[in-house]
């Protein structure tokens, strides 16, 4: 089946197929309905090979994402998932790039007319890929905020912020000593962004409000967990308040918790960054800000279709983080 099968059954020139099919020109809404009923009636799909030569377009973009040691596998899905349907009611489908390749592997990837475009995860502070992203042809948008993000565009949560509003959140409950349980240490040993932004926020909040704070990074390991949790709260008995920033230890620290003998939120008060359906499911219900995968997949491919478009862009899109309090924080005792 070609165009022309579809312009002699929808009576119209190939041309005015040509121009329903790619929008560069105005067609009525009749015309355009009738072409698009003979579509569908004959079955008809574009060339892939040859739509691509015409509009020097391959509808593919690339979503990067080095599946690396210490990453939470579901939570990386949403923001996946996320990105490939945003994608798809652009028309474009999604090439999933998971090799570590570094700088090399983009090149690669952005090389002839493979990808429109690519999107990035698992962004560094001092990212080694940044510089060639600086100077591929193909637009880029960049899932995480590395140190310097000149000449770059970049979305995501306001990591910063979400660590202060944790910490915001227990300080009016009256809690004066806290602790953040962090990424597992390879993540932070890697320079990963979000995790050491979400770090500083706390520090510098608990500073800020003369909170007594501690952070350390926390591995997700069952075991691992309840020996940390019980050395930290050996050594800080006074600790009444936890900032849980690693969505595959949530879980265990409840269950330590549980374990070591003290309550939630009766003993201490725990708050998490992690998706709202992690939370909503554990007991007691985690107090949480939301990752909001969906909204930053969405406005990662909202944004490079703009500067496919040659449409002006914002260099750094930051979402606002969002508190929900739940069953899991409470006022300091005592």
């Amino acid at each position: 089946m070609t165009i022309a099968d579809v312009a002699r059954h929808a009576g119209v020139s190939t041309s005015t197929v040509s121009y329903v099919l790619s929008g560069k020109r105005a067609i009525s809404a009749t015309t355009s309905a009738r072409v698009h009923a003979s579509i569908r009636a004959l079955g008809f799909h574009p060339h892939a090979g040859a739509r691509s030569l015409a509009s020097n377009r391959s509808s593919v973009i690339a979503l990067v994402l080095p599946l690396r040691q210490g990453m939470h596998l579901p939570v990386l899905m949403q923001f996946a998932t996320a990105v490939v349907t945003s994608a798809r009611q652009h028309h474009h489908d999604v090439l999933l790039v998971t090799a570590d390749e570094g700088p090399a592997g983009l090149r690669r990837v952005a090389a002839g007319a493979m990808v429109d475009g690519l999107v990035l995860m698992d962004v560094e502070m001092h990212d080694p890929r940044v510089p060639t992203l600086r100077r591929l042809e193909r637009p880029s948008v960049l899932i995480g905020l590395p140190a310097d993000s000149a000449g770059l565009t970049c979305v995501d949560l306001d990591f910063h912020r979400a660590g202060a509003v944790c910490v915001e959140h227990l300080a009016a409950l009256g809690h004066r000593e806290i602790a953040l349980l962090g990424a597992p240490r390879v993540v932070y040993d890697r320079d990963t962004g979000f995790a050491h932004r979400t770090r500083d926020g706390f520090v510098e909040a608990a500073k800020r409000l003369r909170l007594t704070a501690y952070a350390q990074p926390f591995e997700e390991h069952p075991q691992a967990v309840q020996e940390s949790l019980a050395q930290l709260l050996a050594h800080h008995p006074r600790l009444t308040g936890l900032v849980v920033h690693n969505e595959a230890a949530v879980a265990h620290v409840l269950n330590s918790l549980r374990a070591l003998g003290r309550r939630v939120p009766e003993d201490i008060s725990v708050v998490a960054i992690c998706p709202d359906e992690l939370a909503e499911r554990s007991s007691p219900a985690l107090s949480s800000v939301q990752i909001p995968a969906e909204d930053v997949g969405r406005q990662a491919v909202e944004l490079l279709m703009r500067k496919l478009d040659d449409r002006a862009v914002p260099p750094a899109t930051l979402l606002p983080p969002i508190l929900t309090p739940r069953a899991s924080t409470a006022p300091a005792a005592g």
